[in-house]
C-alpha cells in the first residue's frame, strides 16, 4: 500500500524556527496531557525542568481541559512520576464548573451529561443535579464516554421542549489526544449534538481558553500575568489562553502541534517561545537569568 500524498501545503511548509526563552519568570502554568506527559509517560526532561525551576523559587501550577479527572487524581499522577505536586495547584473543569456554577447559578438544577470526578465535584459543591426536564435550569456537556441517547433525549427535553435551560461546556476540545497518534471524541462532540437537535448556542466554556479557567489560574499564581509563562501544546486552547491573558506563551511540539502546523503559523497568532521538548524552557546557559525579571 503506498502512503498517502502529502497536501501542497505540508510539502512546501518550511522547517519551524525554534525559539527558546532568553530568561526565567516567576511563574509557570504548564499544560499536562501532550506538554509535562503523553498518556502514562514523561516527556523527555519534564520531570528535570519543574525541579530546577521550584528550586529557582518559580511558581509552578498545573491545568488541564479533560474533567474526567479530579485535581486529587492529577496531583496522585504526577507524584508516581517523580512531580509531587499540591492538589491546591491543578486545576481543571472539575474546579472550575462548580465555581461558575455557584457564582452564576446558585441553587439551579443542573443536567450534568458527564463522568464521576465531575459529577462528584458539583455534589460536593452543594449544586442540585437532576434528570427531570422540567428542573433542569443548566445543561452541562461534558467529556463523557458514557454518552447516550437517553442522556441527549433529557438535554433535548429541558431545552427545546421546556426551553427552560441553559447550555455550557466544561471544555470545548474536538478530541482528547492519546498515546500512538490515537484520539477520543471530547466534549465539543457532545456539544454539537445537543446543539444540532435543539438549536440552542452553547453559551460558556469553563475550560481553556475561557475566561473562568483563565481568571482561576492568574488567582492561583498570585502574579501578575507578564511575570508568567503559559507552557502547552494547543494553539487552540493552552496559546489562546495566554494571548488572552496578556501571558507570555511556549508551544512544545511534543503533543498536538507538529513542526509542519508551527512553521505556517502567522506572525500574529505565533507563541512567545517554540520548543522541540520542555526542558528548553531554561534560558541558555542554565545560570542566565537566574534574577527575577
Amino acid at each position: 500500500m503506498t502512503a498517502p500524498a502529502q497536501s501542497n501545503s505540508a510539502k512546501s511548509a518550511a522547517p519551524a524556527v525554534l525559539r527558546r526563552p532568553n530568561r526565567l519568570y516567576d511563574g509557570y502554568v504548564f499544560d499536562l496531557d501532550g506538554t509535562v506527559y503523553l498518556g502514562d509517560a514523561l516527556l523527555p526532561g519534564a520531570a528535570e525542568v519543574i525541579a530546577q525551576l521550584r528550586a529557582r523559587g518559580r511558581r509552578t501550577v498545573f491545568l488541564s481541559n479533560n474533567p474526567t479527572r479530579d485535581p486529587q487524581m492529577y496531583a496522585d499522577k504526577l507524584g508516581a512520576l517523580g512531580i509531587a505536586t499540591p492538589v491546591a495547584d491543578i486545576v481543571n473543569p472539575v474546579v472550575t464548573v462548580p465555581r461558575w456554577l455557584q457564582a452564576h447559578h446558585p441553587g439551579a438544577g443542573v443536567l450534568v451529561i458527564g463522568e464521576e470526578p465531575l459529577k462528584r465535584a458539583l455534589r460536593a459543591a452543594g449544586v442540585r443535579l437532576t434528570e427531570r426536564p422540567e428542573e433542569i435550569d443548566v445543561v452541562v456537556a461534558s467529556y463523557d464516554r458514557t454518552f447516550s441517547y437517553r442522556k441527549l433525549q433529557i438535554a433535548f427535553d429541558a431545552l427545546w421542549q421546556h426551553r427552560r435551560a441553559r447550555l455550557i461546556t466544561s471544555n470545548p476540545d474536538r478530541y482528547c489526544p492519546m498515546p500512538g497518534g490515537r484520539g477520543e471524541p471530547d466534549a465539543a462532540a457532545v456539544v454539537a449534538a445537543i446543539e444540532a437537535c435543539t438549536g440552542v448556542t452553547c453559551e460558556a466554556n469553563l475550560g481553556k481558553p475561557g475566561a473562568e479557567m483563565l481568571e482561576t489560574v492568574v488567582g492561583m499564581l498570585g502574579l501578575s500575568a507578564d511575570r508568567c509563562v503559559l507552557v502547552g501544546d494547543r494553539m487552540s486552547t493552552d496559546i489562546a489562553m495566554a494571548m488572552a491573558a496578556g501571558m507570555d506563551s511556549a508551544l512544545v511540539l511534543t503533543g498536538e502541534t507538529t513542526p509542519a502546523m508551527a512553521a505556517v503559523l502567522e506572525p500574529r497568532d505565533a507563541p512567545t517561545w517554540l520548543l522541540d521538548r520542555i526542558d528548553h524552557l531554561i534560558p541558555r546557559p542554565t545560570t542566565e537569568a537566574d534574577g527575577r525579571g
